[in-house]
């Protein structure tokens, strides 16, 4: 984990979070293969993402003898997809984490003020006390996320760690920018930080648009 200003990023070294990264860079692998490895890929980037979730110590009692275990804190942990593209995340992060509730989060950006903002939502009023895992595929420009980090700070979230496959050094730059006055740091977990944006906006090498990869287009 390395922190630069208010971000804490964590790269995931590992080799199978290199192995399954190289199948969805690829642009012969199918969306049905492409859909597994996402969950797969996110399942191993959110083992490293709760290592700081909130437990508490309880009493149990096991076919042997009683003893002290932990569970989660309440609230719950919250899960933050931003539609669409970060729904194809949703079931790798659930499969580790059944018990956390889910919320969802809509964010576009407007073509005047190329500024982002939100048009769906649905997450609880009050985030006070809340440690939220946002997800979203592709850190690419960093509106979106930073617009929804922000949205979640806004509503007293306390606690935000993203969960992203990529991430581009201009995405990294704008979100760090956008959470600068967090305390404690922003979160960021990715598979692997790529070289540059192209003039379209894509991650390079990246793996093209992950929503399209994940779904299909939508005509």
């Amino acid at each position: 984990m390395c922190q630069a200003g208010a971000v804490e990023l964590h790269v995931v070294n590992h080799p199978l979070v290199d192995h399954k990264l190289t199948l969805l860079r690829s642009q012969d692998t199918p969306s049905p293969m492409f859909r597994q490895l996402v969950e797969e890929l996110v399942t191993l980037l959110a083992y490293e993402a709760t290592r700081g979730v909130r437990v508490e110590p309880c009493d149990i009692t096991t076919p042997v003898s009683p003893t002290q275990g932990v569970r989660l804190t309440k609230p719950k942990p919250l899960v933050v997809p931003i539609l669409r593209a970060g729904l194809g995340m949703l079931e790798g992060m659930t499969r580790l984490m059944p018990s956390a509730e889910v919320g969802f989060v809509g964010m576009v950006r407007d073509e005047t003020t190329l500024k982002p903002f939100t048009y769906a939502e649905r997450l609880p009023k009050d985030l006070r006390g809340r440690q939220c895992f946002v997800l979203d595929p592709m850190l690419a420009t960093g509106g979106s996320l930073g617009g929804t980090v922000r949205f979640l700070r806004d509503r007293g979230a306390d606690d935000v760690t993203a969960i992203c496959l990529l991430a581009a050094p201009e995405g990294c730059d704008h979100v760090e920018a956008l959470t600068a006055d967090f305390d404690p740091a922003f979160r960021l977990v990715v598979a692997a930080v790529d070289e540059r944006l192209n003039e379209h906006g894509y991650i390079v090498p990246g793996l093209g648009d992950a929503g399209d990869r994940l779904y299909g287009l939508a005509q």
